[in-house]
């Protein structure tokens, strides 16, 4: 019985390019955004005016974290103590993290069996609401066009946590771009690699100007290259409170390169993930997630749905493709294990049984997919799941035999 033996936490290194880039700025002591020579432009400065130039925003900040755009992003709205924000029952703990941080209240909207938000959900909770912090978790985008037109008809701002859609599209516009802001993540297991950090796009001049004033900027915005002008500091430079979360300029050298590279990247990513779905077509009890023909996806993960199986099945197909090398994390544990956490484990946010919903989130199988792996291994992890899910399907919950058998 074969196994599986590549690891599903370890990431490509850093390109030369960006490992030489980190090694100039390291050299000049000058890691600080605003320390600049005479003359000198700050990468994190000239990774905002790329960042921006690639999605085609006005404006681009670069931040600590991801977590930390998605918070500004609501203060730079006005997000108020008390205030309801709304964002997907499906997500990870910084989105609901981010809307109490500054005292708001999160307001869960169910997921759909393509594990985007569900809009007739969102259209019966948008009443007495004003922001969406919208998640396309793990790359699952809804129809952008219809959201935007039931959120516009409600007066509702849309914040775009696109964590797990750099370089995604819907309708063959990219994610970030429908909403009034984009946040972006570039945590080590996102599509840009600096361990941590995060990206805010506007075309907003007012957001925009808040979000750099809230970053920690000194006045010195005046040396960002994709933020608004002067004038749009002019009333807002001495009221808006300095938060500081800057993104520094090693991580921005780091990451310069890895933007230049990003659309081969992100077919690399989507060729795993066909390779495992294709592996796993057909297979008895499993649900593939349906992906649209106007959803440009970019997979650095891969789920499916073990629909109405019942907890001890769903333990039987973790235990026995663990033991054969393939790490799934399930959604629908009683309990958060690492990063599985929930809209009901969120107990600082108030919220009641959503019974559709949690038969979906109670299916759901979540699992890593790095470039590190091959195309190969993608199909052997197939395999894997295939026979697994299909042994408990049968009734077998026993522990796989990995006894090797002589020839």
């Amino acid at each position: 019985m074969e196994r599986f033996t590549g690891s599903f936490t370890q990431q490509e290194p850093i390109p030369d390019t960006a490992i030489a880039a980190a090694l100039r700025v390291m050299q000049s002591g000058r890691l600080h955004r605003y320390n600049t020579a005479p003359d000198e432009i700050a990468e994190a400065a000239l990774l905002e005016e790329e960042f921006a130039a690639a999605t085609g925003a006005r404006y681009c900040l670069a931040v600590a974290s991801g977590g930390y755009a998605l918070a500004t992003a609501l203060r730079a709205m006005g997000v108020q103590p008390g205030d309801r924000v709304l964002t997907n029952a499906f997500t990870l703990a910084p989105v609901p993290g981010a809307i109490a941080s500054v005292g708001a209240v999160p307001v869960f909207v169910g997921v759909t069996e393509g594990l985007v938000i569900d809009l007739d959900d969102l259209a019966a909770k948008a009443e007495g609401a004003r922001v969406l912090m919208l998640s396309h978790m793990r790359g699952h985008i809804c129809d952008m066009g219809a959201l935007m037109r039931l959120c516009d008809a409600r007066g509702i701002t849309v914040i775009e946590d696109c964590a797990h859609t750099m370089g995604a599209t819907w309708d063959g516009q990219l994610t970030g771009r429908w909403g009034a802001m984009g946040c972006f993540s570039t945590q080590t297991y996102k599509h840009m690699n600096s361990g941590e950090g995060g990206l805010i796009i506007s075309d907003d001049p007012a957001l925009m100007a808040r979000t750099v004033l809230l970053s920690g900027s000194y006045m010195l915005y005046n040396r960002h290259r994709a933020a608004p002008p002067a004038e749009a500091f002019a009333d807002l430079r001495l009221t808006t409170p300095n938060i500081s979360g800057r993104m520094d300029n090693l991580r921005a050298a780091i990451l310069r390169p890895q933007l230049a590279d990003l659309p081969r990247q992100c077919a690399r990513w989507n060729e795993r993930y066909r390779a495992v779905e294709a592996g796993l077509a057909e297979t008895p009890g499993l649900t593939r997630i349906q992906r649209p023909a106007a959803e440009g996806f970019v997979a650095s993960s891969f789920q499916f749905l073990l629909l109405d199986w019942t907890p001890e099945a769903i333990r039987a197909v973790i235990a026995r493709c663990g033991a054969r090398g393939v790490e799934l994390k399930w959604f629908g544990a009683p309990e958060p294990v690492a990063f599985t956490s929930r809209y009901d484990s969120w107990t600082y946010a108030p919220s009641a049984p959503m019974p559709a919903t949690d038969r979906i989130l109670h299916g759901i199988i979540d699992m890593r997919l790095p470039l590190t792996f091959s195309l190969e291994d993608c199909a052997q992890i197939a395999r894997i799941i295939r026979a697994e899910v299909s042994a408990v399907f049968q009734g077998d919950t026993s522990a796989p035999d990995l006894t090797p058998r002589a020839d």
